[in-house]
């Protein structure tokens, strides 16, 4: 068996920052851990970074249900010290960028055919 295509997508993601383990069993208990959650992600990005998150969200799930076990999916946030590396490592200049087995795509439909294209040489 072959090893999973890799598939690293860069993106602005939104975040959620946890309590200790313990305050967050009592924060979950109490039904306020699931609202500072859904606040925390409506408001951690402006309104056109989240509509394009929800966008690469969509495509990611469609990619994963397309294509299963032969991918290998990585999200990364380029706001964390990974994504800067990232950035910087491949110079990406916009976001979102997906790199495929390596190799940074110029846009989700580009990375789609590139996908295909190194899936459909592995089944040959």
């Amino acid at each position: 068996m072959t090893a999973p295509l890799r598939l690293e997508v860069l993106t602005y993601a939104p975040t959620s920052f946890f309590q200790c383990r313990h305050c967050e069993m009592v924060l979950d208990d109490v039904g306020v851990a699931r609202r500072i959650r859904k606040d925390q992600i409506a408001e951690g990005l402006p309104p056109e970074m989240l509509e394009e998150f929800a966008r690469v969200s969509d495509w990611v799930r469609r990619v994963a249900a397309a294509h299963g076990g032969r991918i290998a999916l990585d999200l990364i946030d380029v706001a964390s010290v990974r994504g800067f590396w990232k950035t910087l490592r491949h110079r990406i200049r916009r976001y979102p960028a997906i790199i495929v087995n390596g190799r940074v795509t110029a846009s989700l439909d580009a990375a789609e055919a590139a996908i295909d294209e190194s899936l459909g040489s592995a089944r040959a």
